[in-house]
């Protein structure tokens, strides 16, 4: 952190003709040498929708995928600045598929009781921070950051202001739940795909009956999962066993994302991505893997790019080694060698760095993450052009 992210917009810098295109390019040099920027498409039907040509209705994503726009509470202040997510809670997907043995009926039932209990904990623990007073936040609300914390006292209750921000239900796991309840996931089946869109659409309803109700604002996420991908499955593996495709992997896969050990192509992956983007209106991100160094070739990279845009995903980046030699500061793909010094890592006692991202992190080692994201880092298969 920080996350370098550029907004992509047609008239601004999308097209050769736009004033701007020279920009993009160069973000996308910088982003095939050094896998930032992410790329945030502001045409996205869901992103349009807001914008009214100022910066603060342009679409903002925080990091690995946060979003926050619509504004049930106030709808004049659909923007972004002065506001934020004040927190989300995860549905564990696939156990509920486990546990409805293929039955939908079953398994939609569940998971309106999960819904209800995870929206039941947001509101308990909204009401936490409502309570908390102007001085508690001297920061957030003393020095006006949340809109209108600048027409309160230091002793005033927080609540009205934090109704700005959003709370979130997150999911996570939705390609083993498919797997369990279909025998494939959406990567594999139209059916599946069309019964994931039905589920992440079912809790999106949800959600917005919910806020048009209270007038708050209750969003939809697509989880980043950084250690609830191992818990949740070791979790459901000690009570249900190894079930292929479920629960046999040491994590499950993250929000909607088609599996990263599923070989598919780049173009193929964001097209079925693409629809969960419009449903999550609380967070999402989609990634393509490549190999090689994307820098030597630079119009793949953009084809990415601009299949995500037309595509309609909302926040997508593409993910590529990145190694460092730091004895003689070479960048680029390292094998055993390094090809500019010939040196291996046994030489000068020094491992090559190699950069992964992970969850929306960069790290020059794996060692600081958890077994879960290691194995899934291990398991990823690079999408062909």
């Amino acid at each position: 952190f920080p996350v370098q992210i550029f907004r992509v917009k047609e008239g601004v810098n999308y097209n050769p003709e736009d004033p701007n295109y020279d920009l993009f390019k160069l973000a996308m040099h910088c982003s095939a040498k050094r896998l930032f920027p992410n790329f945030s498409f502001l045409d996205a039907p869901f992103n349009i929708q807001y914008y009214q040509g100022t910066p603060e209705t342009e679409i903002a994503y925080m990091v690995c995928r946060t979003r926050v726009m619509g504004n049930v509470y106030d709808p004049d202040r659909e923007v972004t600045p002065g506001r934020g997510n004040l927190s989300f809670t995860s549905i564990n997907l696939p156990r509920l598929a486990i546990r409805s043995k293929g039955d939908l009926d079953l398994f939609f039932d569940l998971l309106d009781a999960k819904l209800a209990l995870t929206v039941g904990q947001l509101d308990e623990r909204f009401e936490i921070q409502a309570r908390k007073k102007v001085y508690n936040a001297p920061f957030l609300m003393g020095q006006g950051v949340w809109i209108d914390s600048e027409k309160l006292a230091p002793g005033d209750e927080q609540r009205e202001v934090l109704k700005h921000g959003t709370l979130s239900v997150g999911f996570i796991g939705l390609a083993e739940a498919l797997v369990a309840l279909t025998g494939q996931h959406h990567g594999q089946s139209q059916a599946s795909q069309n019964l994931g869109l039905e589920i992440i659409g079912h809790m999106r309803g949800y959600l917005d009956r919910l806020s048009a109700e209270r007038k708050m604002n209750y969003g939809l996420i697509a989880t980043p999962a950084e250690g609830l991908s191992g818990r949740f499955v070791r979790m459901d593996r000690a009570r249900y066993g190894s079930i292929e495709g479920v629960t046999d992997r040491d994590y499950y896969t993250n929000g909607f994302h088609v599996p990263v050990y599923y070989d598919i192509s780049a173009f193929d992956k964001i097209e079925i991505e693409a629809p969960y983007h419009a449903l999550t209106n609380a967070g999402h991100i989609s990634y393509v893997e490549l190999d090689g160094d994307p820098s030597e070739n630079l119009e793949a990279f953009e084809a990415v790019i601009r299949h995500m845009k037309d595509s309609g995903i909302g926040y997508g980046s593409v993910n590529h080694p990145v190694d460092r030699d730091p004895v003689c500061g070479y960048n680029g793909i390292i094998g055993d060698v390094c090809p500019k010094c010939g040196r291996t890592e046994e030489e000068h006692g020094m491992a090559f760095e190699r950069i992964r991202r992970i969850t929306g992190y960069l790290v020059g080692t794996l060692d600081r993450f958890n077994d879960a994201k290691r194995a899934e880092e291990a398991d990823r298969v690079k999408h062909q052009m």
